[in-house]
Formats: C-alpha cells, sequence, structure tokens
C-alpha cells in the first residue's frame, strides 16, 4: 500500500532579518525525507530552532521548499494549488486563542472554509458546521458563541474543529497542547487519538512534550539545527536513541518524571 504521505529530499533557505545593526542570520533546512501513512502519527521533536515549525509550513504549504517534492497519495502537491492543499493538508496552531477572530461567531469562522473551498449550500454548510461540532464534543448552540465566551479547551477543540471541517487526510498540529493545564491537555490528547481512530487521519505533531509524544505517536522524527539527527518506531527512538542529541533529549524527559 502506497503512503499517504511522501516527503522527498524537501529544503529550505530563509534569510532571517536581524536589525540595522545585526547581520542577516540564516537558516538552513536540509533535505528531509519521510513517509506517512493513514491512521499513522509522526511526532517531530528537537529544541527551538531547530526547523520544525518551518518544516509543518512548508507542508501546509505556507512557505515553499527551496528543493524537493511532497506527494499525497502518490500525486505531487503544487505549491500554486492552495486548494488542493487546504482541502487535504489543514493546521492547528499552538496558541488557539489568537487564531480565533474574536469578532465573529464560532459559526462563521467554521463557515468560512466551507464557502471558500466548497460548492454546497448555506443549508449543507450549516449542518457541516453543527456535524464538525459535535464531532469535537462541542453543541450546535455553540456556533452562536463568541472567543471570549469559551475556556482554553474549548477554544482548541473550535481549531480543531476548523482544521476538520473540509474532510482532510492530514492534520499538522504545531505544539497543540503547550498552552493547555494538565486535565484539559489530557482530553485533548484523547479527543485527538479519538478523532484520529475514527476518520482514519494521517496525524504530524510538533511538541516538546515527550510525554505526550511517547503516548500518541507510531514514529518520531528528531530535529537539530535544520537536520534530522535520527527517525525511527517511537519505542525504539526512546529505549535504543543512537544519536547523543536524541540521548540527551530522552534522558532529559526521564529526569523529569523522576522528579514528578
Amino acid at each position: 500500500m502506497s503512503p499517504l504521505l511522501s516527503v522527498e529530499d524537501v529544503s529550505f533557505t530563509h534569510i532571517v532579518e536581524n536589525g540595522w545593526f545585526q547581520r542577516p542570520r540564516k537558516f538552513v533546512l536540509s533535505p528531509v525525507t519521510f513517509e506517512l501513512n493513514a491512521g499513522e502519527t509522526m511526532a517531530i521533536i528537537g529544541e527551538n530552532g531547530s526547523g520544525k515549525s518551518i518544516l509543518a509550513k512548508l507542508l501546509v504549504g505556507a512557505e515553499t521548499p527551496t528543493s524537493g517534492a511532497i506527494y499525497l497519495n502518490g500525486q505531487k502537491l503544487k505549491y500554486n494549488n492552495i486548494k488542493q492543499r487546504c482541502l487535504n493538508i489543514r493546521m492547528v496552531f499552538q496558541h488557539s486563542n489568537e487564531s480565533l477572530n474574536p469578532g465573529i461567531t464560532l459559526g462563521t469562522i467554521l463557515d468560512e472554509p466551507l464557502k471558500l473551498n466548497t460548492q454546497l449550500s448555506p443549508e449543507e454548510r450549516q449542518e457541516k458546521v453543527e456535524q464538525t461540532l459535535r464531532l469535537v464534543g462541542m453543541l450546535p448552540e455553540h456556533q452562536y458563541f463568541y472567543r471570549h465566551m469559551l475556556s482554553d479547551g474549548q477554544k482548541q477543540r473550535i481549531a480543531i474543529a476548523r482544521a476538520l471541517i473540509l474532510n482532510p487526510q492530514i492534520i499538522v498540529a504545531d505544539e497543540p497542547f503547550a498552552a493547555l493545564d494538565p486535565s484539559v491537555r489530557s482530553q485533548t490528547v484523547n479527543l485527538i487519538m479519538k478523532l484520529q481512530r475514527d476518520l482514519g487521519l494521517g496525524f504530524i505533531f510538533i511538541s516538546h512534550n515527550l510525554g505526550i509524544v511517547r503516548h500518541i505517536s507510531d514514529r518520531i522524527l528528531v530535529m537539530q539545527e535544520g537536520n534530522v539527527v535520527e527517525s525511527g518506531k517511537t519505542d525504539v527512538i526512546f529505549n535504543w536513541p543512537k544519536s547523543e542529541y536524541t540521548e540527551k533529549l530522552v534522558q532529559s524527559h526521564q529526569a523529569m518524571l523522576s522528579k514528578n
């Protein structure tokens, strides 16, 4: 069976302007290659500045790679075909509060992707909005709420609903649990795992939280300063890390667990 997503030698070079009196800094993402199957979760881990979020932006089309190619179901994704990407690869951001427009209702937030990307009638869009709210554990009545009327956990559920509403094949989540308190975080993790089982989604999860990574991921990509230093099955990475960098990350996680 062919993979859902194939990333082949994708690289990226970005010049970061640091201000008038500082020299520009060049960030280089070295060629990245991996595959993702339907119903599988791949976690991308590494310290800040390792290139995790840049890779996420390349996958969803927010940035264009310098070289390489990305294939979905064997078909090469074209960067000038925004609709192709919007329908199939969706993103959940870390700060759901900032990604939700405070001036419009949740129903309007969820309706906008449908209006822009589908031929559904207003009645069909309304039905889809209510169906998606139920899917993430919200009520149809929540479509009339505004952002400030929700808890942090509910805001993240709406962010997930917005990602799901176009029936994508892949969800890319960049630190989706970092801003949540532990109890809400646990509920949201369980929700995402249930949605993945029920919908057969491919899931790419970017995180510093190795506890959650170990709990939900099938495979791991370890990044350092724009390079993939190691990749493999989750259990293998945690139990038999090959690189010193990966070993340091795992030992730091285990030390934190022993303190708690």
